[in-house]
Formats: C-alpha cells, structure tokens, sequence
C-alpha cells in the first residue's frame, strides 16, 4: 500500500512541471486493468420544489444537475464538492438509483446501456450503515450471500465466500461478535463500515459505489476505509464515492476526480492534474494546503490564492463595472472556463465516440427489480433474521409482556368478582372498554417496528434482496407471535377468572380471539401510518389521535344510535367499536341482572334504580347492537378486513 502511496505523490509531483492533460487524461496502470467503464453523456436532472406557506404555495423546477458528461475508469473515482453541489445526485444517478423523471441522458457500461436490474448487479454502499446490529459481522454476509447468491451456487461455496470476504476486509477478530445497537456494544466505527462494504462485495460487483464513506469516522479510521478501497481499485473494481472534505492523505489516493459546485462540473479528469489544471486559471495553491480544501475554497469564493489571470481579471472588471454580467456566479464561470478546457475537449470526444456505437436509449429502465431466488428461499431468511433479531434484542418483548401481566392484574384486581346486577353489568361494560383501548394503545409499539429499520428495509428491497411481500410477511409473524398474540392469551387468561365472567369454554376463547383480531388490526393500522413516516415521534402523534377519536365511537362514551347522522359513520372505522361490540355480544348475551339475591322485589328493585332492562339482550338492543351470532362475527369479519386493507396499504407506502 505504501508503493502505491509513493506512486502516486510521484505523478502528483510531475503533474507540476508538465500540465498537458492529454499526455495524463489516463494513468497507464488503469488503461492496463480488467474491470467495467461507466460513461455518463449530457446528464441533466431537474426536480420539482414547492416553496410558499399553505395556499400561497407555487411548484419551482430545480435544476440540480446540468450538462454533466464523464468517464468512470477502473480505480478511485472520487466526487468531490460543497453541499449542496449535486454530488449525492449525480452518483445515485449512476447508480440507477434516482426517480428517472426529471433525468435526462445517457449512462453507459462499457460503451452498451446500463442493464435494466444494474441496480441489482452493482454494489452501494450508502452513507449511514444500513446493517442488523444484533447479528454477528459473519451473519450478516451470510444474509447478503443466501439472498444475493443464486439458489445455484452451494451453501458450501456461499460460506467460502464469505469467509473469503472476512479476510479480505480484515475483519477475522470480529467475525463472530454482534455489530451494535444503542443497546448492544459492537464492533468499533471503521469495522462497522467495512461491514457494509462487505455486504455488497459478496456478489463481486465490477462497479461499486459509496455514498460519504468516511462520515462518523475519525481521520485515522476514513484513511484506513479509503486505504481499503484503493487496494480493491488496485485489483480491478470501479470504485465511485461521493467526499466532502477528505484530507490530503485521504485526496492523494484518487485516481480520478469529479469537482462539483451547483449542479455544474468544474472538473473532471486525473486527480493528480487538478491543482495544474486551476493554476491554469489563475488560482494558485499555496505551499502545505491541502488540495480538497483548496478546491473547496475556490469554489466558496473564499481562496487567498487567486493570481490576476482569466477569471480574476474578470471578478476585477466586474468590480470596476468595466465588465456587466451580475447574473453569473462564480460556479458558472468556473464551469464554462472548464467546458473550454483541453480536459473537457478531449472527454468530450471520448464520449462521442463511445455515443456513436450506442443507438439505444437508457431512460425508463432504472426501477426493474430482478431477484436471484424465489420468494419462499427469500421468506426463510428474511424470517430468520427477523427471529434473530427478536431474540438478540429482547428488551422490548419482556417489557411488554411484564406490562401486559401487571395491567391484567390491576384490572383484576379493579374489577373483581362482577355480579349480576346493575353494577355488575357497568362493571362488565367497563372492563370491556378498557380491555379493548388497551390493546389498541399496546399496539401503537408496532410504529417502531418499521420506522427504525425503513432504511435497511428500502437499501436492501433496491438491492434486490427480497421481495416487498416477503419482508412484510416475516415481520408480521415476528411481531404478531410475540409482540400481539401472547399479550393477548395472558390479558384473557389473568383478567377472565379474575373478574368471573361468563363461565363458558366458548365465550373464553371467544374474548381471547376478539382481543388477537383487535390487536391485529390496531398493529396493521400502526404499520401503514409508520410506513409513510421517517419519525417515530410523528408517527406515535398520528396514532395517538387517531385512536382518541375512535374511542369516542366505541359505543360506551357515547351512544351510537344517538349520534347524528352525518356524523355516525365516523363509528364504521373505529377499531374499538367493532372489539367491544364483539365482546359485550359474547358476555351479555344470556344474562339476567334483575336476578340478584339480594333483592326480595325483583320489578321494584328495577324501578328504583331506573333500568329500562333486567337481560343483557336488552342492554344490547338499547345500544343498537345485534345479538344474534352474525352479529358476534360480522365484527370479527369487519376486523379482519380493516387488518388486511390496512396492510396493504402499508406495503404500499414502504
């Protein structure tokens, strides 16, 4: 690696005295190296922004890319620019990983149009890690290797793969030692971020791409990541990463260098030409400076080393109001003194060429998919690190479940012994209320279930590891076993007996499935209000509020049949109208609560305390309820399908 280092501070060194880009457009040992070529022609990219408050809101086309042509050689192929520049743009863009609306022109493998599934085919390594911290490093590439692998390649050659993987990213000490979580202690940041790059090297891609590679990681630790990568580069891989501010021992290491500034190239060519190529127009760097900062300063306007040539004299004309052209900044005249450049000249004619021996067009083929095994190979594992990951990180299922077995208690303990008389019955009704909103809030957990893990879940679907369905089925049964079913069976089983309710077989098992199809249908409401956020917090407001509204339509705080009519319909999507009503069916029905021993007058008791009904069945009908066992069923069957449209939608929205 030190060879390589020494090689390169040496063409930098030559590059000073001899500034003829053609004689360096391409290094002679990457013109030499195997590997895929990645071309980019008139790339232009435009978005729609809406700007203004509330109705005064007006959509603005942003140009975040414009006229952006370049060759991606085998090596280092670094972006480089301000925030803001285009670089995160321009790099998804060829990685096929950005909307195609608003894009134009063309990308190029090799001089033929990318694949319809390149995103599949190459790897991406984005910028914040997107792997499963209560897993070892090696069962994360087991992961990526089941999935990414075809079903044709041996389990046995699969585990050499990954073993080979280990070795060559340096990780055999943590192989077997879980990544981390904000509970879990794990590996430390630059082993975390070769975990990553590991992921996707276990396809052997001839492109890879990296989005920031060195964020959250100290100098040393980004210096041995690039360090990495450069020996990769060395062996044949196309390597393209978006940096920022990388430092000079992390800058000479590039073969190649994009400079971006507002959507615009400022430069494109040999890494090692760069300072050559701006001394060229009249900025100097100075002694000790680091390049990527100099660079950086130019661009910001900030640079003390500009020398009076093209462009300065122009800024001075400017400020003599000799030369009127307020409109332009300093990024665009850096662009167009690039564009008429010797470097942009000898690219451009490149491209053209490449252009002439490609008649088809590669827009609209970007969000094709391809899977490599089937969807019950992908359901397997997808299940099984989603069980694994349930049993690395227990935390939160024994917390729930201890909750569950205290609140059942309590509510025992509350409602204990109901009789059957007037109170008994408000009792009853009451414990019901509180048995249904509880599994509905209980299951408002759920939200995190899919906001924390969103980005994994969107690199890996890209990626084409799995299948949208597959991963949503292996999380439901995760989550609805654990998380939703055994909550349930223990709420029923503490607070049945404790309260004496109905002393049936039948209506038992009855309250502890009204209580899953309840718990269910909130946790599938939860999912689909988690899948169109990113914020956990948003996402338990939304829940919340929609919950305190559907508890008004349950049927205890009001009654139903006295709401008006343009309002009543609200109650059709109340998750606790349609628990409650199941359960007050299946506990009241059969009930007489004018029969109490303590009473000698049976119709004069009831006069005094003013009940209108002595039978649950003529609680029921006072409610509007029907009693009969459609009526019991037809809610089971309005949960279900709630359950169901709701999780699709929710897949959807993922």
């Amino acid at each position: 690696m030190a060879e390589g280092q020494s090689h390169i501070s040496i063409q930098m060194s030559d590059s000073s005295t001899n500034g003829n880009p053609s004689r360096q457009q391409s290094s002679p040992d990457l013109a030499s190296r195997g590997g895929s070529t990645l071309t980019f022609h008139n790339v232009c990219y435009h978005v729609k922004m809406k700007s203004g408050f509330l109705c005064c809101k007006k959509t603005v086309d942003k140009e975040v890319l414009r006229d952006i042509n370049g060759i991606m050689r085998p090596g280092l192929n670094a972006i480089l620019g301000p925030t803001g520049s285009g670089k995160s743009s321009l790099l998804d863009i060829l990685a096929a990983r950005k909307d195609p609306y608003g894009l134009s022109g063309d990308i190029l493998i090799n001089g033929a149009p990318q694949p319809a599934n390149f995103k599949c085919t190459s790897g991406y390594v984005v910028q914040d890690d997107v792997v499963m911290g209560t897993l070892t490093v090696r069962e994360n590439f087991q992961f990526s290797a089941a999935l990414r692998l075809p079903k044709s390649v041996k389990e046995q050659e699969k585990n050499e793969r990954v073993n080979q993987i280990i070795k060559e990213l340096g990780l055999n000490k943590v192989a077997d030692s879980k990544v981390g979580t904000q509970f879990i202690r794990g590996v430390s940041g630059g082993e975390r971020k070769r975990t990553n790059i590991g992921m996707e090297l276990i396809t052997d891609p001839a492109i890879l791409f990296l989005d920031e590679p060195t964020t959250g990681l100290d100098a040393s630790t980004a210096n041995a990541v690039l360090l990495l990568l450069k020996r990769m580069a060395k062996q044949g891989k196309t390597i393209i990463f978006s940096i920022h501010q990388p430092r000079y021992s992390i800058f000479r290491l590039f073969d190649n260098l994009t400079l971006l500034a507002a959507g615009r190239m400022l430069y494109h060519g040999p890494a090692q030409n760069a300072i050559e190529y701006f001394r060229s127009v009249g900025y100097e760097c100075e002694a000790y400076n680091n390049p990527a900062d100099f660079f950086l300063d130019i661009i910001n306007g900030d640079s003390t080393a500009v020398a009076m040539s093209k462009i300065a004299e122009a800024n001075a004309a400017e400020n003599t109001e000799e030369h009127i052209d307020c409109d332009k900044t300093l990024a665009e005249k850096l662009a167009e003194q690039y564009s008429s450049s010797t470097y942009y000249q000898e690219t451009k004619a490149i491209l053209e060429n490449i252009s002439l021996g490609n008649k088809k067009k590669t827009k609209a083929i970007f969000r094709q998919i391809t899977y490599a095994n089937s969807f019950c190979h992908q359901l397997k594992w997808v299940s099984r690190r989603t069980f694994k990951n349930l049993i690395g990180n227990p935390q939160a299922s024994i917390a729930q479940l201890c909750v569950t077995a205290f609140l059942g208690l309590i509510v025992g303990a509350i409602f204990f012994g109901v009789k059957d008389d007037y109170t008994g019955l408000q009792n009853r009704v009451g414990a019901l209320f509180f048995l249904t909103t509880n599994q509905c809030f209980s299951s408002i957990s759920a939200i995190e279930l899919f906001v924390v893990e969103k980005k994994i879940f969107i690199h890996e679907y890209i990626s084409g590891y799995y299948r949208t369905s597959a991963y949503f089925i292996s999380k439901l049964m995760a989550d609805l076993i654990p998380m939703r079913t055994l909550p349930s069976i223990i709420f029923t089983c503490i607070t049945y007996f404790m309260l004496g309710l109905k002393p049936t077989v039948e209506a038992f098992f009855i309250m502890m499935f009204t209580l899953m199809m309840v718990s269910y249908t909130a946790t599938s409401m939860a999912l689909a209000i988690a899948a169109g956020q990113s914020v956990v917090a948003l996402a338990n407001l939304l829940m919340t509020i929609a919950f305190v509204f559907m508890i008004i339509f349950s049927g205890l705080l009001v009654n139903l049949t006295s709401i008006m009519s343009w309002l009543s319909w609200l109650q059709y999507f109340s998750i606790p109208q349609y628990g409650m009503t199941a359960l007050q069916i299946n506990e009241l029905n059969g009930l007489n609560f004018c029969n109490s021993s303590n009473t000698t007058n049976l119709n004069d008791n009831c006069q005094q305390i003013s009940q209108p009904w002595c039978t649950g069945e003529d609680y029921l009908k006072n409610q509007g309820i029907d009693a009969s066992s459609w009526g019991l069923w037809q809610n089971h069957l309005a949960l279900a399908c709630m359950t169901e449209g709701r999780g699709f939608h929710a897949r959807i929205d993922y």
